[in-house]
């Protein structure tokens, strides 16, 4: 004679130490709603940018919008408060998708930035601009320190990756944390529901100052075009060189600080200083370390030669050319 015996599911047991407690459940709910109001404080800085809110941006100072800076047109843009006012650019960064508009904000709130970074797994708030007015949705950190191209195809690392649901016209917005101080800029979206927001660095915040300013920010360029490692490897081999690990110059913009340097196309860069690079966004990353009048030290190897070159950059951040 066969026994069955049935076990029940601790989960589906009410009295289960396992399973929460209709007060600890109410409990958790009621500390979520709080931080909801507490977050929403943000709404009130909250603007759509161009016609039917194309985008969103958010005030980070009196009468200055910080925005995307792909969700510009031209140098005047509708920045959508109640009279429809309109907003003249002041500074923009391209290549970090950056852009203060100068703008009567009247007596809406700036924003604060948060003084701590953004942590695996924490709640957060997304706020943006819609045609029916500001959006705050929830989520939380899903991952940080997250690298993705900008609009110039220059990497941005650092980005903080959440699930605080967004619509279209998002971009421009902030996510904040429980008091609605802001972790980050809200720069672009993913598949399957996710969104990458720059997070509000010091160095972040220094740029919008500049931007505030009326500065524009032009990150150093080399004046080249250049393939990946993979393709590195790959197009040395094709000509019977042996495989090293290295960007590969792919050609040399006439007159750049590259060519006053003496680089060639089909040069490997190896090294920045004294440190070895294999990846491109650390060549990005010294890059915007070098101030006025300073040079980049470069190693690289030429065919089999390994060569020092020394790189000398005259024009100020502002000024200098993209791409």
């Amino acid at each position: 004679m066969s026994t069955t015996t049935t076990t029940e599911s601790a989960s589906n047991d009410p009295t289960s130490t396992n399973s929460p407690s209709k007060a600890q459940t109410d409990s958790v709910l009621d500390a979520l709603e709080h931080a909801t109001r507490a977050a929403s404080s943000v709404l009130d800085s909250i603007v759509g940018i161009g016609r039917r809110s194309r985008g969103s941006g958010v005030i980070v100072a009196p009468n200055r919008v910080l925005t995307s800076a792909h969700n510009l047109r031209d140098r005047t843009t509708q920045v959508n408060f109640p009279d429809g006012t309109q907003g003249a650019l002041l500074g923009v960064d391209p290549a970090g998708d950056l852009a203060v508009l100068e703008v009567d904000t009247g007596d809406r709130p700036a924003v604060t930035w948060s003084a701590e970074p953004a942590e695996l797994g924490q709640i957060v708030f997304a706020a943006s601009a819609s045609q029916q007015g500001a959006r705050l949705t929830w989520g939380t950190v899903s991952a940080t320190d997250r690298t993705f191209r900008g609009p110039h195809r220059r990497p941005i690392t650092g980005a903080i990756e959440h699930t605080a649901p967004l619509p279209r016209g998002a971009s421009g917005g902030v996510v904040v944390d429980r008091t609605g101080a802001v972790l980050g800029i809200n720069t672009h979206r993913l598949g399957d529901g996710f969104y990458l927001a720059r997070p509000a660095t010091t160095d972040l915040r220094s740029i919008v100052d500049r931007l505030s300013e009326g500065v524009d920010v032009r990150p150093r360029t080399l004046g080249i075009s250049i393939a990946p490692p993979k393709a590195a490897r790959h197009l040395r081999a094709s000509v019977g060189l042996p495989e090293r690990d290295g960007i590969l110059i792919r050609d040399v913009d006439d007159g750049s600080p590259a060519d006053a340097a003496g680089l060639k196309r089909g040069d490997l860069i190896v090294a920045v200083g004294d440190g070895e690079i294999t990846q491109i966004p650390e060549l990005y990353a010294a890059l915007e370390l070098v101030a006025d009048g300073d040079t980049l030290t470069l190693g690289i190897v030429r065919a089999t030669d390994e060569l020092t070159v020394t790189v000398r950059f005259e024009a100020t951040a502002s000024e200098s050319p993209e791409g």
